[in-house]
């Protein structure tokens, strides 16, 4: 009997052990996501107007996603899609969510399961400091799916980066109490980044801190010194586009403020840093998406294809690349493997851990799809974009027949071909049956 019970002791003993090692080896997540910010506007995607060092080393120190895109032309379906792995309209969020019920088009299911309540039942500690835009009332505040800490902004912009108002209204919050602190909003998020870091330096469990910035969403408000020091340094510059590459070097060296504390608390080698944009820039406030057609609210390349990196230090080894077709969602089931947690239910998104490990991983064979709804200027209607392979299929506002683009040969997406290209009707049927499964109509077959 004694032995028995020695036996059991020294099982549990190492059971404990191997449970520990598990939690040690799981590692802290940081992701990064900032708003607006075009494909062309990093010093490392070729701009040469504007200077973001943080950045562009962060893009060097892992892998670079050179074919990344956002699962939506506006904010709130793209982020949708990060924190559910479907697509946004999979999960009632094909527009943008608004606080008012005339220019709202989105209500995000309360079945869906989201990325922190998923990676929660792994023992992470989460937490969201910065934009939502998700939902302004429960059940769809933050710290309702799944966010343990939230202190940031519910809707989805504010009129001025300093009062903090989006219409007249403060949606400030620290957890679900209204705040209205003073600072730009840029730096306030950055503080209260880290500050939460330094209160997980110590901590038993792994972290999944998401830290989203408005920058550099409109108004284009940067801080006066950032915005004449940018005057000063490049001659005869617009002074609208002075403006954006001004909020874009503040939002860079904030970023950096981060990573930097990151590094000094010993936390780098046991974090996994993401970086993204939920969208392509807006060219009416002189965002610079590069050579590619198009920005904000189009679903020509420069309204979602957007800048991308992952760092995961003895993981991914530094100045990497994949030119594989990466979307927002595959990063879903991806932080889900990294955190070691276990999901029956359905994704859309593509795990890429086999890629990140140095696998001969191709996503070539996938059809994939992109939408948004809107009311200001398409009444509510909804367009459409599927891609497989090179080809590409476009409707980029509801009034408009589509178009085929073979992106390898016409990147810019200029030269549509025939509608009796093969291509055509094939991604039109894929579309239709994407669409029949997001409007989930019931059926009979005759018998």
């Amino acid at each position: 009997m004694i032995n028995y019970i020695k036996k059991c002791a020294l099982f549990i003993l190492i059971l404990l052990v191997f449970v520990d090692t598990i939690a040690n080896d799981r590692p802290n997540i940081l992701f990064i996501l900032v708003d607006d910010l075009g494909y062309g506007d990093l010093s490392c995607q070729g701009a040469k107007d504007l200077k973001t060092p943080n950045i562009d080393r962060l893009m060097s120190e892992g892998i670079r996603f050179t074919n990344f895109y956002a699962n939506s032309t506006v904010c709130s379906p793209t982020r949708a899609s990060l924190m559910t792995g479907r697509y946004p309209d999979m999960v009632g969020v094909p527009g943008v969510i608004r606080h008012y019920p005339e220019g709202n088009f989105g209500y995000l299911s309360e079945e869906a399961i989201l990325l922190p309540e998923l990676l929660k039942k792994s023992g992470y500690e989460t937490a969201l400091i910065g934009k939502w835009h998700l939902g302004v009332e429960s059940p769809n505040l933050p710290n309702d799916r799944g966010f343990d800490t939230f202190k940031g902004h519910l809707a989805g912009m504010m009129n001025d980066y300093y009062t903090h108002l989006y219409f007249g209204e403060i949606f400030l919050r620290d957890n679900k109490k209204l705040i209205n602190p003073e600072g730009h909003a840029t730096e306030l998020f950055t503080n209260w980044a880290i500050e939460y870091l330094n209160d997980k330096i110590s901590g038993e469990n792994p972290f999944f801190l998401y830290l989203a910035y408005t920058a550099p969403h409109d108004p284009i408000q940067p801080p006066s010194e950032w915005f004449d020091l940018v005057l000063n340094r490049e001659p005869g510059i617009d002074s609208a586009r002075a403006g954006i590459v001004a909020l874009i070097e503040h939002l860079d060296y904030n970023i950096g403020e981060v990573l930097t504390s990151v590094k000094d608390m010993g936390l780098e080698k046991k974090t996994v840093v993401v970086f993204a944009s939920d969208n392509g820039g807006s060219l009416r406030f002189s965002a610079n998406n590069g050579k590619l057609r198009g920005g904000k609210q189009d679903l020509y390349e420069g309204g979602i294809k957007v800048p991308a990196c992952m760092k995961w230090p003895g993981k991914i080894a530094p100045g990497t690349s994949t030119d594989e077709l990466i979307l927002m969602m595959d990063f879903y089931p991806t932080m889900a493997n990294i955190g070691n947690t276990e999901y029956s239910h359905v994704v859309d998104g593509v795990n890429l851990f086999p890629l990140l490990n140095g696998e001969k991983e191709s996503l070539e064979e996938r059809y994939v799809f992109w939408m948004r709804r809107e009311g200001w200027a398409y009444g509510g209607q909804i367009y459409y974009a599927a891609r497989y392979q090179n080809f590409k299929l476009v409707q980029n506002t509801p009034f408009e027949q589509y178009q085929l683009f073979d992106l390898q040969k016409d990147p810019g997406e200029l030269y549509p071909l025939s509608i009796s290209n093969e291509m055509y009707e094939i991604l039109k049927g894929n579309l239709r049956e994407h669409i029949q499964q997001a409007g989930t109509i019931p059926w009979q077959k005759a018998e």
